[in-house]
């Protein structure tokens, strides 16, 4: 069995050629015109020299044409490479030359800047984006129109390569390999995350799309994001409808929900989720076509939580956990949230999902330590063999990828997921986990945002900060905050200082950018 990205979507095209597989805005395509226009685009790069092994970057927001471009440069066993579409030219040429690109597929409007840093490469495509700029390659026009519809490439194998660029929001980005059967069996449906069970072979999503009604799935992360990937790929095999905005907006999210009558919505966490039911609760709109909400990937505080519940009670809510250097790790079906302290997204952990402790042991129970996960794991880090030998490890005899997030195993086998281990708080000799102190700060009625850090104290080594943005029209008191935070969480743990900032800066994917919450502490320190 070769289980292939490209192959796996052409068994949904063989089996659902009519029905709809994306819309964005007010378009739709159909999988058979999906796989025409995709098998068009990837005759052209092969014309260019585009073939197996060849990194190609996607540099655009999400549209159609961007689902196109994934799908062609799979079908050649060419690898895709996510380019973050605010990144500044120093920011894309490191990008560019780390990634090894050959060819780029970008949007219209970033012409000048792919002149400006993209000398290396050899093939440009240009994808309409409602702008007029002057383009340094082709069309995608031309580039469709100049290619063939057949689908007469070579086979492909599960050894395909994918690669996924993480956001860096405490650095630069770095390439995390994975050969395409692992990451399909860990993020793109390959196992039923609730039981664990894999699929018995790659036919199998796509028998059972044609056995079930297709359902419509609503991703709202950029096509650039993993989350959004991997939703959306995995919609895909599975015959169902994918809908993308081409820019987030919590009241057209409703507007998309009612037209499209939207059935599952894949968001991360806060910076989108609570945006969201804000609108819902303070317009008028029609959510019963929704039976799922489902968060990864960043902080889903319990105070967001408990909107959903009582808003939607009849959509079924999860939390689920994972990385880029994961894959899938667990999920947590939203019940019940109760008041008081929280430290982070508790789940129902993967049957490969462990934590290791300090001395490179299985965890017990109470214990903190790395969280791990075996079975389906990447390859490592791409033009990096120093943090790929800290990734990957042993335990046991069992290979396992530990990402940096810090996990504890409770006495009921749930797992409760701390934080990044680069980003926790030494404060006096305690362990002050950033997420935690978070959802503390916004479960206050006042405040809308927050994001938590570390700063140099000379007698305690750290000191708990936090930045927090103010609910539009409410004057916060920062005494009752103190109040409210110190009834949720340990003293050690409520922030020494607290800036009242105009917004939180969130990378595009909704994570929390933790190195523009230092650059701010720094500047603002004698404030």
């Amino acid at each position: 069995m070769a289980a292939n990205i490209a192959d796996l979507f052409e068994h949904a095209v063989d089996a659902f050629s009519d029905r709809v597989a994306v819309a964005c805005g007010e378009r739709e395509i159909t999988y058979a015109e999906l796989e025409e226009s995709a098998n068009r685009l990837a005759h052209f790069l092969r014309s260019r020299g585009v073939g197996k092994g060849a990194h190609v970057g996607l540099y655009a927001g999400n549209s159609i044409e961007a689902v196109v471009a994934m799908i062609a440069v799979y079908k050649l066993r060419a690898v895709v490479v996510n380019v973050n579409y605010r990144y500044v030219e120093n920011e894309l040429q490191y990008l560019f030359e780390d990634a090894s690109l050959t060819a780029l597929i970008h949007d219209r409007g970033f012409s000048a800047k792919v002149r400006a840093v993209g000398g290396g490469l050899h093939t440009t495509v240009a994808l309409p984006d409602g702008t007029d700029a002057d383009i340094p390659g082709v069309s995608y026009a031309d580039a469709v129109a100049a290619g063939k519809p057949d689908r007469d490439f070579e086979p492909r194998e599960g050894d395909d390569i994918y690669l996924l660029y993480t956001g860096g929001t405490t650095g630069y980005p770095k390439g995390v390999i994975w050969r395409h059967e692992d990451v399909w069996r860990v993020l793109g449906g390959g196992i039923d995350f609730m039981s664990g069970i894999p699929l018995e072979d790659e036919w199998a999503q796509s028998r059972r799309g044609a056995e079930m009604p297709p359902m419509v799935r609503f991703c709202l992360a950029p096509l650039i994001h993993g989350n959004a990937q991997w939703a959306a790929l995995a919609a895909l095999f599975g015959g169902d409808t994918v809908v993308f905005l081409p820019h987030f907006d919590p009241d057209e999210v409703w507007r998309v929900i009612e037209r499209r009558q939207v059935n599952v919505v894949v968001l991360i966490g806060d910076a989108m989720a609570r945006p969201i039911i804000e609108a819902y609760l303070a317009g008028n709109y029609d959510g019963s076509s929704l039976v799922a909400i489902s968060s990864s990937a960043a902080l889903f505080s319990p105070s967001v939580k408990r909107q959903y519940l009582e808003a939607l009670p009849n959509v079924m809510v999860t939390d689920a956990i994972g990385s880029s250097e994961t894959g899938f790790a667990g999920i947590g079906i939203v019940a019940d949230v109760q008041g008081g302290a929280v430290d982070g997204p508790r789940v129902m952990p993967g049957p490969d999902t462990i934590v290791i402790d300090e001395h490179g042991a299985k965890a017990p129970p109470g214990v903190v330590g790395r969280l791990a996960r075996g079975g389906h794991v990447p390859l490592g880090y791409y033009k990096d063999p120093e943090k790929t030998a800290t990734l990957l490890t042993e335990v046991d005899g069992v290979r396992y990828a530990i990402p940096g997030d810090l996990a504890r195993i409770e006495e009921d086998g749930t797992l409760t997921l701390l934080g990044r281990g680069n980003t926790c708080v030494n404060t006096g000799g305690e362990k002050v986990f950033p997420e935690e102190v978070e959802g503390a700060l916004k479960a206050h009625p006042d405040v809308f945002d927050a994001l938590v850090i570390g700063t140099p104290d000379d007698l305690l080594g750290q000191k708990v900060v936090a930045l927090v943005q103010v609910r539009p029209g409410a004057d916060l008191d920062l005494d009752d905050l103190d109040v409210h935070v110190r009834h949720r969480i340990a003293g050690y743990k409520v922030p020494r200082r607290i800036w009242v900032v105009d917004g939180i800066q969130r990378t595009i994917s909704g994570k929390a950018d933790y190195r523009w919450a230092h650059t701010y502490a720094r500047e603002h320190h004698a404030d």
